[in-house]
């Protein structure tokens, strides 16, 4: 197994692969699907993931919108920045904006679904101008900083995101036991035979799983609280209540932060809800979109 996920081999099945186009922009070599006509609905997945959590969502959303999902920096198949400033979180908000110019899409973003970290991604580009929608729908969206520790302790635990070490382990035991089952089941979530196996395939990756350690290593999510009061952009909040990853509560916490966001709670299911039951998060975009869309 080569260090990297390798298109020709590890992408031969991948999820919608028709719509699969390599691109360059902003520095960097982006795996992304684009699907669908219309006004352009951004999906953005979690870190440890892949565009193959859209792999249902997607071609329901393309009834009625151009679906753009890329594969976040060091996921998937798109390559590694060249240095940790493109893991932060204004870091691949810029580099999304790059690309979405790079394919003349940028001003026609009418949405953005946000899964997890996606969210955060979602709400920066906003507030930072690099897109404007309607309205940003966050998926189970992980937006409060979770606690690292500080001094020595704080810095040995960025140093083990972020060097590959953490990698190596966690890829290693995913590929001799149920790491991975016991991960999914941990989300709250039942995934069905090929979810798990394209979760399976990134879980054995050591470079996939750096990328996402390096995601993690990087992330700051305290300047985001910051700024979120002057967020604009309607803001869908979707939780799922068996969400075992980001409690629901957190849901309540931003919004207590943005009294005019909604709140949505989807009964029975965990953290990767658009997963479980695509065909209702895609009518629930639909219906945000119709709402709030002008005309």
């Amino acid at each position: 197994m080569s260090y990297h996920l390798s298109w020709e081999r590890d992408g031969r099945d991948w999820p919608n692969r028709a719509f699969s186009r390599f691109v360059e922009a902003g520095g960097l070599r982006w795996h992304v699907q684009v699907m669908g006509q219309g006004p352009v609905a951004l999906l953005l997945h979690g870190t440890g993931a892949s565009t193959h959590s859209f792999r249902d969502l997607a071609p329901l959303l393309a009834k009625h919108f151009t679906v753009v999902a890329p594969d976040l920096p060091g996921h998937g198949f798109t390559a590694v920045p060249a240095s940790q400033e493109g893991y932060t979180l204004p870091g691949v908000s810029a580099g999304i904006g790059a690309l979405l110019d790079g394919l003349g899409l940028r001003q026609k973003v009418i949405v953005a679904v946000g899964h997890s970290a996606g969210a955060a991604i979602a709400l920066r580009m906003c507030l930072d101008g690099l897109i404007n929608p309607v309205a940003v729908i966050s998926l189970n969206g992980a937006l409060l900083p979770f606690p690292v520790p500080s001094g020595i302790a704080g810095s040995a635990a960025r140093w083990l995101f972020t060097s590959g070490v953490a990698a190596r382990v966690f890829s290693f035991f995913a590929g001799t036991g149920p790491t991975v089952e016991r991960v999914m089941r941990s989300t709250g979530s039942v995934l069905d035979a090929d979810g798990l196996k394209f979760y399976r395939r990134l879980a054995v990756n050591q470079g996939h799983v750096a990328g996402a350690m390096a995601l993690m290593g990087n992330w700051d999510l305290h300047p985001l609280l910051a700024d979120l009061p002057r967020l604009k952009t309607k803001l869908v909040l979707v939780n799922g209540s068996k969400d075992g990853m980001v409690p629901p509560a957190e849901a309540s916490r931003i919004r207590a932060l943005l009294p005019q966001a909604e709140l949505i709670s989807l009964h029975g299911l965990g953290h990767l809800a658009h997963e479980e039951r695509p065909g209702e998060i895609a009518a629930l975009v639909e219906k945000v979109v119709a709402h709030e869309a002008p005309g």
